[in-house]
């Protein structure tokens, strides 16, 4: 009999090693970041959002595209970019065919509750873009019963709908204006700086914007999107970007794509 229970402690002393490294292992590998591919960050973004993502005779380029690049470097990690379709973009990274994405994406309480994001990189002013001539926009109270273009599940959608706008549908910022042109929307609400982008690489002068005042629509944080149990990615990302704010990485970027620094708030 006591031989039996001896071995019976045994038994169970043996289980309770194995549950316990088990339970470290689990606990050292959440620190660590999650790739999809081992030594390499995978990366969606549009490719079609000028100046953040574009392409410039054939090839990637941008903002987001240029600091991707620079957080792979200081990360110690390969760079590939995705391009990928907005309405396929965060689910990407739910589904972990990404592991991050840089595209604009504005930190609402509704994303941060289902994902992570780094620290804010940028801050981005809303703007009302409607054709030259429009004189019945003149502030966002001015949107209610009209139609206005916004991508889905965008932030942009949200504050449509918020000022009783009706929201119409883009896939991306240049169908956004071709909408304002057909005469399909009466305007669209986005970022004022990829408008200003867009009207000085387009030479759209039958466009223009009106700024919508921060006590309507508060300046936008615009965080890296990253799965919600990828709290090592998160923690590599942040000690990046705080590296290339400080060594004025971030500062020169902005001013390069976007004539001024947006990246402070």
């Amino acid at each position: 009999m006591k031989k039996w229970m001896k071995r019976l402690e045994i038994a169970v002393a043996g289980v309770l090693m194995v549950v316990g490294l088990a339970a470290c292992g689990k606990q050292a590998n959440s620190s660590q970041p999650q790739l999809v591919k081992k030594g390499t960050i995978t990366v969606g973004m549009e490719g079609t959002y000028a100046p953040y993502s574009y392409r410039e005779n054939g090839k990637l380029t941008g903002f987001e595209v240029e600091l991707a690049q620079k957080l792979g470097k200081k990360m110690g990690y390969k760079v590939k970019i995705v391009p990928t379709k907005w309405d396929s973009l965060i689910a990407g990274v739910g589904s972990k065919k990404l592991d991050m994405a840089i595209n604009d994406i504005a930190m609402t309480p509704d994303r941060k509750k289902a994902y992570l994001f780094s620290d804010p990189y940028i801050y981005s002013k809303s703007a009302l873009i409607m054709k030259k001539d429009n004189t019945t926009i003149k502030s966002i109270n001015d949107i209610k019963g009209k139609k206005i273009a916004a991508a889905t599940g965008t932030a942009n959608a949200d504050n449509v709908k918020k000022f009783k706008g009706q929201t119409v549908a883009s896939s991306d910022f240049s169908t956004a204006m071709s909408l304002i042109r057909q005469g399909r929307v009466e305007a669209a609400l986005n970022s004022k700086e990829a408008f200003l982008y867009y009207q000085k690489s387009t030479g759209a002068s039958d466009l223009k914007y009106a700024e919508v005042p921060t006590n309507k629509i508060p300046e936008q944080s615009i965080g890296i999107l990253m799965g919600k149990n990828n709290k090592g990615l998160q923690k590599k990302v942040n000690k990046a970007l705080a590296e290339l704010r400080k060594d004025g990485t971030l500062k020169q970027l902005s001013e390069k794509y976007f004539n001024g620094n947006i990246t402070n708030k």
